[in-house]
């Protein structure tokens, strides 16, 4: 597995990451946790170094099984994880945040103990909270790495300006968004501020929540609790109008004797050499098609066409509804 390096602070993880969120929450009944902590010791073996957590995933039982599968190899590997969700006792705020410097640094213990670590590699803000000053939350990060319990600092979701006032307060390691194939906003402001800063980019849902894997069509049913069901994007017009772009990556991927996935992660690993995709599976299968995309090579005449290609392509739907979409614009 190639690396990549997360910033001038020199995080070093493969290029391909794994996002755990899945693993025991989120859609569907819950997978058998021994197997899942069996799927996150193959990814390790098969030269993944990279996974994200987060405190609100479950709550708190992510984490847990993180670090537990993990535990074996954690000089080996680096683990990210996220705070600022109303999850622990005293929390406060209708909209479900609280970055409290008080509640972040409860929320350091909490998840220093459930990934068995004395340090949390990469701690995220979750989620940019209105109430709470940036300048404070970045403070209230720097105070955790003086005291050797935090080593780096990393924002989720965050707009431009307010990545820029947290970075002069404490350096940004790295920003994590959803960016893929099928959303691509975060190239108008987030990316050029994150390479004038040497940050480095995590991508979310970097195959479009399983859309651009091309095993997902307008007749496709999801279970009552996968989160999909209330997105714009996954109704199932916009499924059927988005087929194209899955056509198209299948398209290229037949040239390069490739998965759509593939294609997927092997664009974005692309776009930067210090972006680093973190996709999620529950299973062996996909974990293995996931980590081949790391030795596809697109040339920039392969680059040229897909742009040429997707401009003709406009994507229908947004990707989450207005509520929840003006929180990931802070």
């Amino acid at each position: 597995m190639q690396t990549r390096t997360l910033g001038q602070n020199g995080i070093a993880v493969s290029a391909i990451g794994f996002g755990c969120m899945g693993l025991n929450y989120h859609r569907g009944p819950a997978p058998d946790r021994r197997e899942m902590i069996a799927l996150v010791r193959t990814a390790v073996e098969r030269g993944v170094t990279f996974f994200d957590t987060a405190e609100v995933y479950g709550p708190f039982t992510n984490e847990a099984l993180v670090g537990e599968a993990l535990e074996p190899f954690r000089k080996d590997v680096v683990i990210a994880t996220k705070f600022g969700h109303d999850v622990g006792p005293g929390g406060r705020g209708s909209d479900g945040l609280d970055s409290r410097p008080e509640r972040i640094r409860a929320a350091a213990e909490g998840s220093l103990k459930r990934l068995r670590v004395e340090a949390i590699d990469l701690f995220y803000q979750h989620r940019v909270d209105p109430k709470v000053p940036i300048e404070e939350v970045a403070g209230a990060v720097k105070g955790l790495i003086a005291q050797g319990k935090v080593k780096h600092f990393g924002l989720s979701e965050a707009g431009a300006a307010t990545i820029r006032r947290a970075h002069a307060v404490q350096p940004v390691a790295a920003v994590q968004s959803e960016y893929s194939f099928w959303w691509r906003q975060p190239e108008v402001e987030v990316l050029p501020v994150c390479e004038e800063l040497g940050i480095g980019f995590v991508s979310f849902s970097p195959l479009g929540r399983g859309f651009l894997t091309g095993k997902i069509d307008e007749t496709t049913p999801f279970g009552a609790n996968d989160n999909r069901t209330s997105l714009p994007r996954f109704a199932p017009d916009a499924r059927k109008a988005n087929r194209p772009i899955v056509d198209l990556l299948a398209k290229i991927g037949a040239r390069k004797q490739a998965t759509p996935a593939q294609i997927a992660l092997a664009w974005l690993l692309a776009r930067k050499p210090w972006i680093v995709p973190i996709p999620g599976t529950t299973k062996l299968g996909r974990l293995v098609e996931n980590i081949g995309a790391a030795a596809i090579t697109l040339t920039p005449d392969d680059l040229r066409q897909i742009e040429a290609a997707a401009a003709q392509i406009p994507v229908q739907g947004d990707r989450y509804p207005k509520a929840d979409a003006e929180r990931t614009r802070r």
